[in-house]
């Protein structure tokens, strides 16, 4: 939902440090969900302090936060790590305030845990549990591979039908992939196509229709917006007010739409594990993984940058402690 217009503030409202975060994180198109993350973070370190301003304060603060957070808050290293990015921007794009000395806080610890992963029948039930379109959602995130954000961000044009796969665009890290799209999906989601494409022309006929798209592309193809290929694949129900731009669009459909149905979905499955939207995701790599596909392809599905991420799933497939068999069951 990211644009590069400003809203404007209220009148007779001074400019504050939030809002230059806003301004050069809107300039440099980061997406909102970055930016909230980092306005958060920096709140959460000016209170930290006592609500100075960040000018006045410098590395050993930093440390002395980034260690808070590790030790009493007990945080995991990718939160610690977030947090650090956060408070980087706001001093060096911010505030242009160099950080000369390196930041040495206590790290969180890193810790590596085996992904809840659901068997093939469990995986089955679920899906037939989810309804309408949460269905379809759920579908395609176990049959390739996707996230919650990669799956709720498709467009048309990412959908391959002739060629049975499917494209992410700016996933984790900014890059494309490429996965596959499972045929056995391909009758019910051409039909929702359909139906997502008379809620399309209903937009443009009341004056709306267009989506956000780039703004590099915006600038250069002012009407792209509104074609049938840039449209969501999962559009949101209703129209909504874009809270940088201020204009009227439909977005896709709220990420926290989806995992609702899914807890409810889960209940009625009673399966005791703690399934979540990524756990789709963590099954499909382990389901191929015990298909005999090699953990190299499997890596370039999913999208990772070091075959050591992908390799986490192989330690699922080594049953009851690397194979070996419990004496207990040889009594």
């Amino acid at each position: 939902m990211a644009s590069s217009s400003l809203p404007e503030r209220a009148p007779g409202r001074k400019k504050n440090l939030l809002d230059d975060i806003r301004e050069v994180m809107r300039l440099r198109h980061y997406s909102i969900r970055t930016e909230q993350v980092y306005i958060h973070w920096v709140k959460r370190f000016c209170i930290f302090h006592q609500m100075k301003h960040p000018r006045k304060m410098g590395i050993p603060e930093i440390e002395a936060f980034l260690s808070h957070l590790a030790t009493h808050e007990k945080i995991g290293r990718s939160t610690q790590n977030q947090a650090f990015n956060a408070l980087l921007f706001l001093y060096k794009q911010v505030l242009r305030i160099p950080l000369e000395e390196p930041i040495n806080a206590l790290r969180a610890p890193r810790r590596q845990r085996i992904p809840v992963v659901m068997t093939r029948e469990e995986t089955q039930h679920v899906l037939d549990a989810m309804p309408g379109k949460m269905k379809t959602m759920a579908q395609l995130m176990y049959g390739s591979g996707l996230r919650l954000m990669e799956c709720v961000r498709l467009r048309v044009q990412d959908l391959d039908f002739a060629a049975n796969q499917l494209i992410v665009r700016a996933g984790k890290g900014n890059k494309d992939r490429r996965t596959m799209l499972p045929q056995s999906i391909q009758p019910d989601l051409r039909e929702h196509l359909k139906r997502v494409k008379i809620i399309h022309e209903r937009d443009l006929a009341d004056g709306f229709g267009r989506v956000y798209i780039p703004p590099a592309l915006e600038r250069k193809f002012p009407t792209a917006g509104k074609k049938w290929i840039w449209q969501y694949v999962f559009p949101a129900q209703s129209r909504s007010k874009d809270p940088r731009s201020g204009e009227i669009r439909r977005h896709h459909i709220p990420p926290s739409a989806f995992q609702k149905a899914l807890a409810g979905a889960v209940r009625l499955t009673r399966i005791n594990k703690r399934v979540t939207s990524h756990t789709f995701r963590h099954s499909f790599a382990t389901h191929l993984l015990a298909g005999g596909y090699d953990i190299r392809t499997i890596q370039d599905l999913l999208g990772h940058a070091d075959v050591s991420t992908t390799m986490i799933y192989t330690h699922i497939l080594n049953k009851g402690g690397q194979g070996v068999k419990s004496p207990l069951d040889a009594l």
